[in-house]
């Protein structure tokens, strides 16, 4: 809906430019939509042949409207005509009714049919159903062993002859659309950036079809109407086997009353003193530095609702990215401006599928009287960062959190990220610089710990492993161990081999998008790259160096991909302290020890699971029980892999 959105977009105007890849936007866009095929073969495989099965073997049946018993089906039969029926709307497609507009991420069916007449007249139409997003997608029916479910889908198609009186149905099959969701922001034009989201919000629900997954049993008839009224390019029209939505599996797992199937409860650890008014004291004593969801994100929420309550507090400053729908950082930051304290919040109201609630949010802060930024001209402000101010007894002190994840209490149980509190002056003065940047003119200069994007993050890290380089032809110890969601600057690429190359050992744990392959003979036969994928999404970024055997270690928001580092704000800061140091380092060697969850990429772009005959070490679940590998165990591992 994103990145292949704006490939097809860039095809659609014929742009000749060619891409780091080498190729033109329609070579790009070929490649992946055979890639996209092969990918939803395999997926729908798995599901088939595998997932249903197991569900079978523990008690949890996925049936066809055919397999139910006379029970079963009589049950089912009533509740589509009190509960399904009443709801949907059959839209036909004729002269007089134009194609109705199916919306984005929308499971539709398409109906074929004939009037039922004696005449030699068999003309054929057309009607369309839109599942309705406010149903159940998966129906559990009260009778039967274990737990049956069928699909709302299947149900509809069985009885869809009830809604067409006077019809023959021909056929009745599922499609799933995705739109192009790309906003289009003129920033330099616009006087008023939240209105123009706003409106651009609005016309994005129209966006292009870019893919239709449909069943194989979708006749050519069908196929080629839906091409031709979407409209759609062929090759974006794939055929798997029924489902053709998969995301059902989610309301699935909801619905299974299997607990020793489910991943155990764990309980996240907190210091008290990081739960009460004494946390500003905590982090006066020292840095402290936290890794979520092992440790627990109400630290985080504290700091801002203590900090909302505080008498001695002045102000508040913050940036917002990502937000719950109910968000009580928000809830705080109201409640600290009707007290009369000075808060400041940017709040990126662009932050991609989260506009609408972002700009709910920046209209509800203002009206609490929250001085409210909603972004910066063509950037996207993505760091998380919080400055606090406080008049206590001996004057002015401040305080700051600094995130690689956003401040949503929410997403913090699933994704791993790291949290650093400081009350550090140096970095303060650096934080109250950007912040006056991001709600002035100012352009922060001088900074004396952090480095901000566009391009400053770039910059130093290519000091940095250009530093190693030249430790590594000098015979003296180096490294570099780099941990993110995505690898694919050709800059940042680029330099990390050139160092490789120079006898710098380099250990990438990429999660995501990574286009550096590893292992090459003379080329990048020093690098390794893993990839954990596991319980909890891997979304924390680290940036370790060895420095000569002093090893400098940063925690940043932004990934090492082209929009970060230069499209939009970002933040990395150093990890200063001894104590929060050896913590990262712990985890990301717990993490490259993994053979659980890891995956290990080969030189030809492949990936392959990693051996458990040697060991086997489950990092998240280490994290889990608060536990490390041992630095002798990690460091022999390391060695060995």
């Amino acid at each position: 809906m994103v990145r292949l959105a704006s490939i097809h977009q860039m095809a659609q105007l014929h742009l000749q430019t060619r891409e780091p890849t080498g190729l033109l936007p329609t070579e790009e866009l070929d490649l992946i939509s055979a890639a996209a095929g092969r990918q939803l073969k395999k997926q729908h495989s798995l599901y088939t042949r595998s997932l249903v099965p197991m569900l079978a073997k523990n008690g949890i049946s996925i049936l066809d409207i055919d397999d139910l018993s006379t029970d079963q089906f009589g049950w089912l039969k009533e509740y589509f005509d009190q509960e399904i029926e009443p709801i949907l709307t059959p839209m036909a497609d004729d002269g007089t009714r134009p194609f109705p507009f199916l919306a984005n991420d929308s499971l539709n069916l398409a109906i074929r049919l004939i009037k039922n007449s004696k005449k030699s007249d068999k003309k054929e139409h057309f009607a369309f159903i839109q599942v309705p997003k406010n149903l159940q997608r998966v129906i559990e029916l009260p009778v039967g062993q274990g737990q049956v479910f069928v699909l709302i889908e299947d149900v509809i198609r069985h009885f869809v002859g009830s809604l067409f009186n006077g019809y023959e149905i021909r056929e009745v099959t599922a499609f799933h659309i995705l739109r192009d969701m790309e906003l289009s922001i003129a920033e330099e034009d616009t006087p008023n950036l939240l209105n123009e989201v706003r409106s651009q919000l609005k016309k994005r629900e129209r966006g292009q079809v870019i893919r239709l997954v449909a069943e194989k049993g979708m006749s050519k008839k069908t196929e080629r109407r839906l091409e031709k009224v979407l409209p759609l390019n062929r090759r974006r029209v794939y055929r798997v086997t029924n489902p053709v939505d998969l995301a059902f599996l989610d309301y699935l797992i909801k619905r299974v009353n299997r607990p020793e199937l489910f991943y155990h409860s764990f309980r996240s650890k907190a210091d008290p003193d990081l739960l009460g008014p004494k946390i500003f004291d905590q982090i006066s004593q020292g840095d402290i530095l936290l890794q979520h969801p092992y440790d627990d994100f109400a630290p985080v929420l504290n700091l801002i609702k203590q900090a909302a309550n505080d008498p001695q507090t002045m102000a508040i400053k913050m940036t917002l990215y990502r937000v719950s729908k109910d968000s009580p950082i928000v809830a705080a930051l109201a409640q600290a401006a009707n007290a009369g304290k000075q808060v400041t919040v940017l709040l990126e109201v662009k932050a991609r599928f989260d506009e609408q609630n972002n700009v709910f949010w920046a209209e509800a802060l203002e009206k609490q009287g929250v001085h409210v930024i909603y972004g910066l001209l063509n950037l996207k402000v993505h760091s998380k960062m919080t400055l606090i101010v406080r008049r206590q007894a001996d004057g002015i002190h401040r305080y700051i959190h600094v995130g690689t994840g956003n401040y949503n209490e929410v997403t913090a149980r699933m994704y791993t990220d790291l949290s650093l509190f400081s009350a550090d002056d140096d970095l303060a003065d650096d934080l109250s610089q950007i912040f006056n940047y991001l709600t002035g003119y100012s352009r922060p200069e001088h900074l004396k710990r952090a480095f901000i994007s566009p391009n400053g993050i770039a910059d130093r890290l290519i000091e940095l492993i250009d530093a190693e380089a030249l430790a590594a032809e000098s015979q003296k110890n180096s490294g570099i161990w780099m941990k993110a969601n995505s690898l694919n600057d050709t800059r940042i690429i680029d330099h990390l081999v050139r160092a490789g190359k120079s006898g710098v050992p380099i250990h990438l744990l990429i999660r995501g998008i990574e286009t550096l392959r590893p292992g090459i003979k003379g080329e990048t036969n020093n690098i390794k790259v893993h990839s954990i994928v596991g319980r909890f999404l891997e979304h924390s970024r680290i940036y370790r160096f060895a420095n000569a055997g002093d090893p400098l270690t940063f925690i940043s928001s932004a990934d090492l991909m082209p929009r970060n580092l230069y499209r939009r704000v970002e933040l990395m800061v150093p990890i200063l302290q001894k104590d929060c140091k050896d913590k990262v380092a712990e985890i990301f060697e717990t993490m490259w020890a993994d053979t659980i969850n890891m995956w290990k990429m080969r030189s030809d772009g492949s990936y392959v699971r990693h051996s458990k005959k040697k060991r086997r070490v489950d990092s998240q679940a280490l994290f889990v029980d608060h536990d490390y590998v041992s630095d002798r165990f990690a460091e022999k591992f390391i060695g060995d892999n």
